[in-house]
């Protein structure tokens, strides 16, 4: 393992698994689940960091990068950015990536931002499902918490297939 900076070779992880749900059911589940549990265990002011997996594909076809290329690891834009140069990938191609980012910043909707720009390479009912989800989290929710679009979290590319997220509480870095 390369631990990055802030985090620890050992770890204690816990997980909870939904098998045969196609809803969004299963999503909004097991976010309201974990913050509920967060809430009861006295955390505040954390964060739901989620993405989806095809808007991240959707966006690499975009700009032009082959699909085996998709998976990265968790290296920062400059990082991703490097990787694609040294990879071969022109220039074009690696700026047009980089603007989807720079794009979803200065957006008021992210999520929007894409399914407009990625009309062409993203189904429809992609954003759709990821509005749904985080708007039925933030209508039901017991917890102090924030939901938080984040296009560059990013998790297994070859095993994950939808809707990825983690919690970020930044009093703990």
């Amino acid at each position: 393992d390369r631990p990055q900076r802030g985090r620890y070779r050992q770890f204690m992880q816990c997980d909870i698994d939904i098998l045969g749900e196609p809803s969004n059911l299963a999503e909004i589940e097991l976010i309201l689940a974990t913050t509920t549990t967060l809430g009861k265990l006295g955390f505040k002011n954390f964060q739901i960091r989620i993405n989806e997996r095809r808007i991240l594909k959707a966006m690499a076809a975009y700009s032009g990068f082959a699909e085996e290329d998709y998976d990265m690891d968790k290296i920062g834009l400059d990082g991703v950015a490097e990787e694609l140069e040294k990879e071969g990938y022109a220039k074009d191609s690696i700026e047009k990536y980089l603007d989807l980012f720079k794009g979803i910043e200065s957006a008021e909707n992210g999520i929007a931002y894409l399914a407009d720009t990625l009309k062409e390479v993203l189904d429809e009912e992609v954003s759709k499902s990821l509005n749904e989800i985080i708007t039925s989290v933030e209508a039901t929710k017991e917890a102090d918490f924030e939901m938080v679009f984040d296009p560059t979290l990013v998790r297994g590319m070859s095993y994950y297939t939808g809707t990825i997220f983690e919690i970020a509480i930044p009093e703990f870095g």
